[in-house]
């Protein structure tokens, strides 16, 4: 795809200090200019970067509240742009969307794993794109629920108030839903939860995936957390359930 000339946006930040900013990396600036029309329209801040280098340069520096990520990009592809954005920890628990025109199932997989929360296929409805940008960024937000603010599990700390994960002393990066899973997870020790009760809680009743979300997104964290490889169970045809201690 070409790169339009004359069309990227230069960083902005907001006045009022309230809107959120949404970096959108897309090298259609037919699709870009729309898609910044529906944010704005909600009251968000908008930056718009053509190519995958350059969006990472503005999200280093100004580290969005949210990433719509294109991947098929000019240079560096946007799977790299996601990867290096969760190898990141300045970055790695910033919410990322991914545009895409593939719509088989294996690219859906392949960009849950490098890191993405949310995955569109083009064409697509603004309208519909920014009802889940609100959705994962109200997820978010939301108030902590009644209970701890730490929680520990053998050699595992949470620290809630601090978004902190700790496993043996040394601080670990999570992206937002791999945090709240852990969180639902670690609030209910021993319970079976079923994909759909993890979706509803992690991801928002408005969320518009697959329960495959789940399974793409415990099996990260295992990876990251070594020692929840034996301790998150899998139940067949239900869900998971976190060993009690």
């Amino acid at each position: 795809m070409p790169t339009p000339r004359g069309r990227e946006a230069q960083p902005i930040r907001p006045q009022d200090g309230e809107k959120k900013i949404v970096l959108v990396v897309e090298d259609e600036h037919d699709i870009s200019d729309l898609v910044r029309f529906h944010l704005e329209q909600e009251g968000f801040a908008v930056v718009v970067s053509p190519d995958g280098e350059k969006a990472l340069e503005i999200a280093r520096r100004q580290r969005p509240a949210l990433v719509i990520l294109d991947l098929m990009l000019p240079g560096t592809p946007g799977l790299e742009v996601c990867r290096l954005m969760r190898s990141d920890e300045r970055l790695a628990d910033v919410p990322i969307v991914m545009l895409t025109a593939r719509a088989g199932e294996a690219d859906r997989v392949v960009g849950l794993e490098m890191g993405a929360d949310d995955y569109v296929t083009k064409p697509f409805s603004p309208k519909a794109l920014v009802a889940r940008v609100k959705a994962l960024l109200r997820r978010l937000d939301r108030k902590a629920e009644d209970g701890p603010s730490r929680y520990a599990y053998g050699e595992l700390t949470m620290d809630l108030a601090r978004h902190e994960i700790m496993l043996k002393g040394k601080e670990v990066s999570l992206t937002a839903k791999e945090f709240g899973l852990l969180e639902h997870l670690l609030r209910n020790p021993g319970r079976v939860l079923t994909r759909d009760v993890l979706l509803n809680a992690v991801w928002g009743y408005d969320y518009f995936g697959t329960t495959r979300t789940v399974d793409v997104h415990i099996r990260r964290l295992k990876q990251k957390l070594p020692l929840l490889d034996e301790a998150i169970v899998s139940v067949k045809s239900l869900g998971y359930k976190l060993k009690e201690q």
